[in-house]
């Protein structure tokens, strides 16, 4: 109930009144005949203007509870197309919103018409002057033409894909539940500035900037989150923004680690769902554990240890307070970096040259020089051996940093 609160929110309503009924569903209403009588005596004394549902309704039962109420009467999927379609902001996403809404009015044309003869009511759009087959190859003809158009899309977004593979730079993707902080993680990996705040589906089309991963460059691509119970019919208009996951090197799965354990396993688990029917399974994945600036030492732990349970690493940040995401880069270079370029300028001490023999012993060592109070090392190693180079380097009070080669930064649009 409190997620369809925040739908209703994000979609620009302000909630009057819940009314929750666990049973059975009814087919006249959804609802028991008693239920949708108090429902009607809700709206009356509220003065509202507008049923929302959180399950999902036919026809019929849309048109008899507005008969009974007098009110306009939507479902969780028209509820969320309503926030898409104030969201969207490229042509895609909006083509995509129109696709979906066509092809649920294809799905329901026949019923629609017949009910709007026997009387508008408060949604039906007086669909009554059409004709039934008139009506249906109308709606068919729209859901063509959009398709049509999304294709020349989809042809464009191949083409930008096969040249970021001519490239040769890894691909990751972010993906999580909405509102989990995937948004401001790419900020904060890429430097770019992106649409964020606290609402619902902030972003509906994919961004892919270049970030800078241990010295090399590597390419992250934002897309639209993932709800429970998200309508096949916007999962299917979707599908097209949504590849971008199946194409990526690895998969950021970003997870707000602040909210309960049930809500935390309800959500994977969806994120989860929703990869596989999208094809993305067997992918790797990290499972970026954002927002820890809100909870305690001891809470973070203890949900840590209790979701050892998936298969795939999971790792603690906060993305607002850039907080472990040197962590988090060194965790994703190790999916897909096989070495990365350092330079460590150490103080020439006692120990200065045991560390020296260890990076020998585990780097390609490419050039070492010496100055009167320190000595520079140039080497490629795997991010986990340069990262403990970096500790130890850091200990010793001198400095490290990823060496990136030059001319790697083009600029690239999506």
């Amino acid at each position: 109930m409190e997620e369809l609160k925040s739908l209703a929110e994000a979609a620009g309503y302000e909630v009057v009144g819940f009314l929750e009924q666990v049973t059975h569903p009814h087919s006249r209403y959804r609802i028991g005949r008693g239920k949708a009588e108090e429902l009607e005596r809700m709206v009356s004394e509220l003065g509202a203007e507008k049923i929302i549902f959180g399950e999902e309704l036919n026809v019929t039962q849309i048109y008899n509870l507005a008969k009974l109420t007098g009110v306009e009467v939507i479902d969780r999927f028209q509820l969320i197309l309503e926030i898409f379609d104030r969201r969207a902001s490229t042509r895609e996403a909006k083509l995509q919103i129109e696709l979906a809404r066509w092809r649920y009015e294809l799905a329901h044309a026949r019923e629609k018409v017949r009910l709007a003869k026997m009387g508008e009511q408060p949604g039906f759009l007086g669909l009554g002057k059409y004709e039934v087959d008139v009506y249906y190859e109308t709606v068919k003809r729209h859901v063509h033409s959009i398709q049509e158009k999304l294709r020349r899309v989809r042809r464009t977004r191949e083409l930008h894909r096969h040249r970021r593979r001519e490239l040769g730079f890894p691909t990751i993707s972010l993906a999580g539940y909405t509102n989990s902080g995937k948004s401001t993680l790419f900020k904060t990996l890429t430097g770019e500035d992106v649409p964020i705040d606290d609402g619902l589906f902030t972003t509906l089309s994919t961004t892919t900037r270049v970030m800078n991963l241990l010295g090399v460059p590597a390419l992250l691509t934002d897309t639209v989150g993932f709800i429970d119970r998200l309508p096949i019919t916007l999962v299917e208009a979707f599908r097209s923004t949504l590849e971008e996951t199946i194409f990526a090197d690895l998969i950021l799965l970003v997870v707000d680690i602040s909210e309960s354990e049930d809500e935390i396993r309800r959500k994977l688990e969806c994120c989860l769902n929703t990869l596989r029917e999208i094809g993305a399974t067997g992918m790797p994945i990290i499972a970026v554990l954002n927002k820890i600036d809100l909870l305690s030492d001891e809470e973070l732990q203890s949900k840590i240890t209790r979701l050892g349970d998936y298969s795939f690493d999971l790792v603690p940040v906060s993305a607002l307070h850039r907080m472990n995401i040197d962590e988090l880069k060194v965790k994703i270079a190790g999916h897909i970096l096989r070495h990365v370029r350092s330079l460590a300028v150490i103080p020439i001490n006692g120990d200065s040259f045991s560390l020296l023999s260890w990076i020998y012993n585990h780097a390609k060592v490419l050039e070492v020089s010496y100055g009167n109070s320190d000595l520079k090392v140039s080497f490629y190693a795997e991010p986990t051996v340069a990262e403990k180079v970096k500790h130890r380097v850091e200990e010793l009070g001198g400095a490290f940093k990823y060496e990136a080669t030059e001319g790697l930064y083009p600029q690239i649009e999506s």
